[in-house]
């Protein structure tokens, strides 16, 4: 083999190496998004279940708020639906986006509830009641780190596919870039 040869050879294996190594990193980024997700869908859901539970428990008590409760419901049906769509595909921008979306009217409808909550004293202080509220309290308080775990691993695949070289090794094979939550 000529010297022209062995070098072309050269050039060729380390594109490949370096092919090999970016796709590697694109993918443990990629997953490393699924298992920061995962924590976000773990609060979401139990959120849902605390609100339920404090929705069954005060639901006699303020027959008045029925529609209050039940737009609060209906919110964290919806936040759930999206989180399940989001955990088939957590890189996925538009669904990513979608539920964020969805977390502001959430928020809105549960201020609101609180606030009703906070106007029946008698309610707010029965057991039944008082245990899933401090439950949604911290889990509202710990949704929000996870979901800056996801922001950030985010932003780090988002930027390792926006790098020059890996920039068309990401096109090549798929890779997207993430949503925000």
């Amino acid at each position: 083999m000529s010297q022209a040869q062995w070098l072309s050879l050269g050039v060729a294996v380390v594109l490949l190496f370096w092919m090999v190594g970016a796709y590697n990193r694109l993918v443990a980024l990629r997953n490393a998004i699924g298992a920061t997700f995962a924590q976000v869908d773990d609060l979401v859901h139990r959120r849902a279940a605390a609100a339920q539970a404090l929705v069954d428990a005060a639901r006699e008590s303020m027959a008045s708020e029925q529609g209050a409760l039940d737009a609060w419901l209906a919110a964290q049906t919806e936040a759930r639906q999206a989180a399940d769509a989001l955990r088939a595909r957590p890189v996925m921008a538009q669904l990513a986006t979608a539920l964020a979306g969805i977390e502001a009217p959430l928020a809105a409808a549960g201020s609101r509830v609180t606030a009703l909550l906070e106007q029946h004293p008698l309610v707010l202080a029965e057991p039944a009641v008082a245990a899933p509220l401090a439950s949604l309290r911290e889990l509202d308080a710990r949704l929000v780190f996870a979901r800056q775990l996801y922001n950030e691993a985010a932003l780090a695949y988002n930027e390792a596919v926006r790098l020059f070289p890996t920039r068309l090794l990401a096109r090549l094979y798929g890779f997207g870039t993430a949503g925000r939550l």
